[in-house]
């Protein structure tokens, strides 16, 4: 059965989610996860896993930040908090955090994420030699490499069908440099303030941009939507369908991720059709924010143009 996860902003909206038909809740801090809808400390947290545990559904915390000497040491002091609130699993990509996960011995599952790293079987499958439970796939594979990677690998995959897609980032405050030297608008570089950049002669580029403690983050100009290719993906199979609502209205979030919910269980039951797909894409549409476009980001561009 393929299994539904879903980033989230906030207890009420992981309540929502859940009902909607997602299986997995993916949370976090950001001071040990990357680009988070919300940033929950730990006593939220808790409260957030005990929700989603009492719900008879799993917790997915991102621990897959690049940490530096001075945050690299606060890990293992983390990491015991997660395996003693009994999250289901964490992400985790840096070499050393995940240094730090063996060491400890703690009861802990991990899964891979390397962010655009992940992008052949034998990287995947050396993971999983170091006791990796699953790989989350890089936006970049293509289908048809897909087709070859699936096949090979050992551990399962986690695979982004709706939302943003990050295409760049630094560890430098960018806005806050480029703010500090034009002297207006300093008072607010997060995600809310809307920001984006385009490309000089290319008015159609409108990359989404924002900045938090872990620097300077850069996404594609449209968000991803895999609907109308769940079929091939389930055929593969990628189990793991991941839905990011990092840009996504908070209170339509859990109208689209029904949307994937319900052509997961049409899948399972082999009745999807054409139509069915037809109209779940319109309901993914209608509840998409008015200034975000859609596309099947990677996809379908062959792999020579991937650059």
């Amino acid at each position: 059965m393929t299994e539904l996860i879903a980033s989230v902003a906030s207890i009420d909206q992981a309540e929502a989610l859940m009902h909607a038909g997602v299986d997995t809740i993916y949370a976090g801090e950001d001071y040990f996860g990357l680009r988070l809808p919300h940033s929950f400390q730990r006593a939220e947290l808790t409260t957030l896993i005990e929700r989603v545990h009492a719900q008879g559904k799993q917790i997915q915390v991102a621990v897959n930040a690049i940490f530096h000497n001075d945050r690299i040491v606060h890990v293992l002091d983390y990491l015991q908090f997660l395996a003693q609130q009994k999250v289901d699993r964490i992400t985790i990509g840096d070499p050393g955090a995940i240094r730090i996960l063996h060491q400890s011995q703690l009861d802990l599952d991990y899964w891979y994420d390397g962010a655009d790293l992940v992008t052949n079987s034998r990287q995947i499958n050396f993971w999983a030699q170091q006791g990796a439970k699953g790989a989350v796939i890089a936006n970049e594979v293509p289908y048809r490499e897909l087709v070859d990677l699936v096949p090979n690998v050992k551990i399962p995959l986690q695979m982004l069908v709706y939302g943003a897609t990050a295409i760049h980032q630094s560890g430098r405050p960018l806005l806050s440099n480029y703010f500090n030297f034009v002297q207006a608008h300093q008072d607010k570089l997060d995600r809310a303030k809307g920001l984006f950049i385009a490309e000089p002669h290319k008015p159609d580029t409108h990359y989404s941009i924002y900045e938090d403690m872990n620097g300077t983050h850069v996404f594609a100009n449209n968000d991803v939507d895999l609907m109308t290719q769940l079929p091939k993906l389930a055929a593969l199979p990628v189990s793991h369908w991941f839905l990011d609502g990092v840009f996504a209205d908070p209170d339509n979030f859990p109208k689209i991720a029904q949307a994937f919910a319900q052509a997961r269980d049409w899948l399972a039951s082999q009745s999807l059709t054409a139509a069915k797909i037809a109209d779940l894409e319109n309901l993914v549409q209608a509840n998409q924010p008015a200034n975000r476009q859609l596309d099947t980001g990677f996809f379908k561009i062959d792999p020579s143009e991937v650059k």
